[in-house]
Formats: structure tokens, C-alpha cells, sequence
């Protein structure tokens, strides 16, 4: 281990006094505990609209579509534009979105079609959101701490997943659905003020400026030719399909008809959820590089276990230590993911191969919606749980076997290379 993963703490804690990161960073995690807030509001408003869990998928599927649909077009939006602007007119638009939301829960006219249509709208947003956000926060720190930041980044967010959950299931038994749609519209202003305090992009040289203009069609033949980050996207695709509806889209059904419980144990569990996903970005933090596929390996048979453990569980304890193991597994594995990506993409591109990546958890989210809920309306959610757990510890544990083996042969080609006699220098 050399010095720099050995101090990686000090390191986070330098990052984190740049000014610009900072802000950022303070911004985006209110903001996005906000939105998983609204999240797990509208699954329970859902829940209380209808028992079928695929209609329940299919308001969370709504959001993925324009993802699909507009990823590639974002991408390259971060890429050639100022995302900063791109960024405060995104949490503009999610503000009415979520403001109109809470107007019809609050007023009781609330009904299924409308959610499904404002989903359709904040999927729009988040397609041009997630690649400009992903390619901004390399900007904002220097060279040698990009790997510091992004890791950084990815636990705020997927510890805000686990976190702003179990807000909300609390403002949801204490003060009705509707608050938590309203409490989200206000955390989008931490965010705005945020972005309108970083610097503007500063001009690359006249090739990084070409090719930020050329199509997505680049940042395909890139993620094609690199094993190693087509293994990430395969493996958070995975997550996405078999665990995450689990944990957002199939939770209040869990909550109601597994452990016949109402919103705020709902809450109390997500919070132990939350205290998990912090324990996996402290564990993130740590990771030396040469370890990174043996640990990402050892959380996914967790996750595994876990997801399958749930199908047992009657009471909330044992829920409860099923879901902080899961939350530990999930938040440190999509951190990982995530900064080896972000690592490896070269700046000009970042931007439309963030959307890339993107597409494996906010673009798949449709499938994941409405296949996994259909499936447990055909088997049982219980037998649901046991069968996707054991398909996504079996291929996950592969696709990190592929990516080691990659990364293995890429260091043996590097080593042949420096080890062959090089031709003496002309006289």
C-alpha cells in the first residue's frame, strides 16, 4: 500500500476544502436526500392508490423512459455546453415537478396517471442531469484528487438513496405524503446556489475542444474498447434489475404485506439502511487500489445474502440487519463503480460516458420497475426475494471476475512492454 492510500482520509479531507467542491457538494447532498425523499413518498402514495406492484413499476418505470431516450443527447449537452447552466434549469424544472405533486396529494386529486406523467418529466431532467453532474466534478479539483472527489461524490449520493428514504418515511406518518414532495422542491434551492457559485468552464486545447464536438458515437467505441469499464456498467445494471427495486419500488409493499407494518417503521428501517450506506463509503474511502474487484466481490455475495435473507424475515429486526448489510454492500459497490469509470474517461468525453454509465442504473430502472414487480405478483414477493438475490450474487461475482482479469492482462502488457530491450539511440 504507498502513501497515498494510506493517508486517503487526509486526502478526502483536503478535497473538501476546495471552495468550489464544498459548495458543490453540500448542495448536491441536500438535494439529492430531497429526491429520494420523493422517491419513497410517491411509491407509498402508489401504494395506497393500488395493491398491484406493476402498477407501481410502471410509475417508476415512467421516469426511466425519457432517460433512455435523451441520455445520449445530454451527454453530449455536458460535453460541449456550460453544465453549470445546464445543471440550475434541470433543478428548476424538477422544482414545479415536485411542487405540482404535492398540490395534488395535499388537495387529495391525486390519481395514477398524474404521477406517471410528472415521473415522464423528471425522467426528462435527469437524463440531461446525471452526465453533465458525473462530468462537472472533475472540474472543480485538481488533476491528482479527481479519483478523491468523484469517490466522495458517489457515497453523498448513494448515501443520500438510503438516507433520504427514511426521512420519509417519517415526514409520511407524521405529516402526510404531501410534505415530503414539498420538503424536496425546497432542497433543489440548496443546489441552485450552489452551481451559480462555480467557476465556468475554462477552454481545452483545440483537439479536447474537437472532439467535445464530435457525437456520442465516440464515447461508444471508447466504453466497446474498455473491458474494464463495460464490467462496471454491466454490474450496476445488475444491481438496478435485481436489488434496487427492492429497495425503493417493492419497499412499501414489503413494509405492508411481508412484515405488516405501517410508514414509520418503514422509516425506522431505511435508517438503519442509511447508518449502512455510511459504513460502505467509509469503507470505499479506504480501499487500496490493487484490492478494489477483491472487495467490490466480497459485497456483492453480501448483497446477495442479504436480498435473498429478506424473503425470511417476520419480524423488523431481522429485517432490519438484512437491510444494513445490503446498504453497506450496494452504496460502497456503486462508489467503486463509479470512480474507476470516472478514472478512466478521458475529460473530452466524461460527459457522454457518465450518460453511458447513467443508462445502467436510470435508464435500466424501467426494467427493473416493472419486470421484478411482475415477477413477484407471479411467484410471491417472498420467493421474488431468494431467486433475484441468487441471480445477482452468481453473475455479479462473474462480471467482477471479467473485470479483474482485464485489468490483470492490461498490467502484464504493461510490464512485457517496459521489460524489452529498447533500440540504442543513433549516433
Amino acid at each position: 500500500m504507498n502513501a497515498g492510500e494510506k493517508n486517503f482520509a487526509s486526502r478526502a479531507l483536503e478535497v473538501l476544502r476546495g471552495g468550489p467542491f464544498r459548495r458543490y457538494i453540500i448542495g448536491s447532498a441536500i438535494s439529492d436526500t430531497g429526491t429520494w425523499m420523493q422517491v419513497m413518498a410517491q411509491g407509498w402514495v402508489m401504494s395506497s392508490l393500488t395493491d398491484r406492484g406493476l402498477y407501481l413499476g410502471l410509475a417508476a418505470a415512467a421516469a426511466g423512459v425519457p432517460t433512455i431516450l435523451l441520455a445520449m443527447k445530454g451527454g453530449e449537452a455536458a460535453d460541449r455546453y456550460d453544465k453549470r447552466k445546464i445543471l440550475i434549469w434541470t433543478q428548476v424544472v424538477q422544482i414545479a415537478l415536485a411542487l405540482s405533486l404535492g398540490f395534488l396529494v395535499f388537495t387529495g386529486r391525486i390519481q395514477i396517471w398524474h404521477v406517471i406523467v410528472l415521473a415522464l418529466g423528471l425522467g426528462t431532467c435527469i437524463a440531461f442531469e446525471m452526465p453533465a453532474i458525473n462530468a462537472l466534478v472533475p472540474e472543480l479539483v485538481r488533476k491528482d484528487e479527481i479519483a478523491t472527489a468523484i469517490a466522495l461524490d458517489r457515497s453523498v449520493f448513494h448515501g443520500s438513496r438510503l438516507v433520504g428514504p427514511s426521512l420519509a418515511g417519517l415526514f409520511v406518518a407524521w405529516w402526510g405524503a404531501a410534505s415530503a414532495f414539498f420538503c424536496n422542491a425546497a432542497t433543489f434551492v440548496a443546489l441552485i446556489i450552489a452551481l451559480a457559485s462555480l467557476p465556468p468552464r475554462s477552454i481545452g486545447t483545440a483537439e479536447e475542444e474537437e472532439q467535445r464536438k464530435s457525437g456520442f458515437k465516440e464515447g461508444l467505441v471508447y466504453v466497446r474498447n474498455d473491458r474494464t469499464i463495460m464490467c462496471m456498467i454491466v454490474l450496476i445494471a445488475l444491481s438496478t434489475i435485481f436489488v434496487f427495486p427492492f429497495l425503493s419500488t417493492m419497499l412499501p409493499l414489503y413494509v405492508r404485506n411481508v412484515l405488516h407494518l405501517g410508514p414509520e417503521p418503514m422509516g425506522y428501517l431505511m435508517a438503519v439502511s442509511g447508518s449502512g450506506s455510511v459504513l460502505g463509503a467509509l469503507g470505499l474511502l479506504s480501499v487500496p487500489r490493487h484490492l478494489r474487484f477483491r472487495f467490490m466481490t466480497g459485497a456483492v455475495i453480501l448483497v446477495g445474502l442479504a436480498v435473498g435473507s429478506m424473503s425470511g424475515s417476520s419480524g423488523f429486526l431481522y429485517s432490519a440487519i438484512s437491510m444494513g448489510v445490503l446498504a453497506i454492500g450496494m452504496s460502497a459497490n456503486f462508489g467503486l463503480a463509479a470512480t474507476i469509470v470516472q478514472e478512466r474517461a478521458p475529460g473530452p468525453l466524461r460527459g457522454r460516458i457518465s450518460a453511458i454509465f447513467g443508462m445502467s442504473f436510470f435508464g435500466l430502472t424501467p426494467v427493473g420497475s416493472l419486470l421484478t414487480p411482475a415477477f413477484a405478483d407471479l411467484v410471491g414477493l417472498r420467493i421474488a426475494l431468494v431467486i433475484c438475490g441468487l441471480i445477482y450474487g452468481t453473475l455479479a461475482v462473474l462480471v467482477l471476475g471479467a473485470a479483474g482479469r482485464a485489468g490483470c492482462e492490461k498490467t502484464s502488457g504493461a510490464a512485457k512492454d517496459a521489460a524489452e530491450p529498447q533500440p540504442a539511440p543513433a549516433a
